[in-house]
């Protein structure tokens, strides 16, 4: 009985729609957290899973990809499309495809690379209107790493996901547990360098 008494002077002095205001009003003097995009940035954390990228290696400044398949293996999305040869016993990766419009941004395959040669860069802004743009051949991804780099404000690159905490390193490959953060910036040959190469 007090329950409907109770409900129907909410409804005669209406309570509710007195609470929908005062809670209006409440958020209009209230600090705003909407971010004026793209005048405004949030900072992106260390980690962030965005535009796919290709590793050079430092030295050789080639991709650092081996062919060994596990990326496309792992890919819960099967968005990894990988064109190898075996040439002179050695394998070549002759293309390295990415649909990133299937891409659920896992970071499995950087997880599985054993020779930490794939990233998710912090870099997300990528739209398009055309989705063949969003499609990554090799050449892509390379750009997409050099372009990556050059934005970079430090010397070095590592990837939190080229060893992910949560799995003993034992199991690591050797490759994965040796990996060092990556010298972005061109490397200076030293003089006893200098002295070998010239020597041979």
């Amino acid at each position: 009985m007090k329950e409907k008494i109770k409900e129907i002077l909410n409804k005669i002095f209406l309570v509710e729609i007195f609470k929908g205001l005062l809670l209006t009003l409440r958020m209009f003097f209230s600090k705003p957290v909407t971010v004026q995009y793209p005048y405004e940035r949030r900072e992106i954390y260390p980690g962030f899973r965005g535009k796919h990228a290709l590793v050079r290696d430092p030295f050789s400044g080639d991709e650092k990809c081996i062919g060994c398949m596990r990326c496309a293996t792992v890919c819960p999305s099967k968005c990894i499309y990988i064109k190898r040869e075996k040439i002179e016993n050695k394998m070549i990766v002759i293309d390295y495809v990415i649909d990133a419009s299937r891409c659920v941004f896992c970071a499995y395959c950087v997880e599985a690379c054993p020779v930490c040669a794939l990233i998710l860069s912090e870099d997300f802004e990528y739209s398009t209107y055309n989705k063949e743009e969003l499609v990554f051949n090799k050449e892509k991804l390379l750009r997409n790493w050099d372009e990556f780099i050059k934005k970079w404000p430090e010397d070095f690159y590592f990837n939190k996901f080229w060893q992910p905490s949560g799995i003993d390193p034992s199991r690591w490959p050797k490759t994965k547990r040796e990996q060092k953060p990556i010298p972005i910036r061109k490397i200076e040959i030293t003089k006893e360098e200098k002295r070998v190469s010239s020597t041979d």
